[in-house]
């Protein structure tokens, strides 16, 4: 399952020349991560206060293959590729979003890798079995 999330290109989000920040897209990706979970009823709060534990990002490789200028509209992806017991890997693209409203011209392309840690102590911990098959489905 892939979940997109449209996003629009600010002011805020590019350089003097009106090119989307090369770090901006690590926050868009950031939000589509957010909002897939969020979308399968998993509030990252939540998850941190009721459970006492957080995703945080061990490893990501970005591959960026054409600018998002001001006022472009993206689709931003985010789908599962893997879990294991402690670790969820992520495959992430943003798009630019065609004249049809559809995901078009591939811009930027991610690999993240997200650990399971205690939220007090930081420490690997066991992703709980019920999240994982909610991502899953």
């Amino acid at each position: 399952m892939t979940f997109e999330l449209p996003i629009q290109v600010f002011w805020e989000d590019t350089d003097a020349g009106g090119i989307v920040y090369y770090a901006n897209y690590l926050c868009f990706f950031e939000r589509a991560r957010t909002n897939w979970l969020r979308s399968l009823g998993i509030s990252q709060r939540q998850l941190k206060e009721s459970i006492g534990g957080m995703f945080v990002v061990s490893k990501c490789a970005i591959q960026y293959l054409h600018p998002a200028r001001i006022e472009d509209e993206l689709i931003v992806s985010a789908t599962l590729q893997a879990a294991s017991a402690a670790q969820l890997t992520i495959a992430q693209q943003a798009r630019r979003r065609g004249a049809n409203g559809a995901a078009s011209e591939l811009l930027c392309q991610s690999t993240v890798h997200l650990a399971w840690v205690n939220a007090v102590t930081l420490r690997p911990a066991r992703i709980p079995g019920y999240l994982i098959e909610k991502m899953r489905s």
